[in-house]
């Protein structure tokens, strides 16, 4: 891979789109390995977490590219980029500000199947949406 002017690497893997040109990326603390998240990757998001280091992704249902934290401030400064033996997901290892779900914890998957909450809330998502 060779580095772009945010010091990111450019990609030199064929990712696999797939039919509907997008492809699943897990969001994990660089740090911790905690995940934080998980949304789906366009060409263009790709394209453009790479030429920023922040992490953006597509939104399926407002079907359009976004910003992760653009309203919020909660961005994920992009470590590094990652894909899978398939060259079909990816991985984006990210330094978190703040929290990465929009219900103000500071991970999406903040409950177990039985319904218990495991996560902390870090932000009062009225007050930042």
């Amino acid at each position: 891979m060779s580095e772009s002017e945010s010091g990111i690497e450019e990609a030199e893997v064929d990712v696999d789109f797939g039919e509907d040109g997008l492809v699943p990326a897990i969001a994990q603390d660089a740090d911790s390995g905690e995940v934080l998240m998980l949304a789906y990757v366009s060409p263009e998001a790709l394209d453009r977490t790479l030429e920023t280091g922040e992490a953006h992704y597509y939104s399926r249902s407002r079907e359009e590219l976004w910003h992760k934290g653009g309203t919020s401030g909660h961005v994920q400064s992009i470590e590094e980029v990652r894909v899978d033996c398939d060259e079909d997901t990816l991985l984006y290892l990210v330094d978190q500000t703040g929290g990465a779900c929009h219900t103000g914890h500071r991970s999406c998957f903040h409950r177990t199947i039985d319904g218990e909450h495991v996560g902390e809330r870090v932000f009062e998502p009225d007050e930042v949406y």
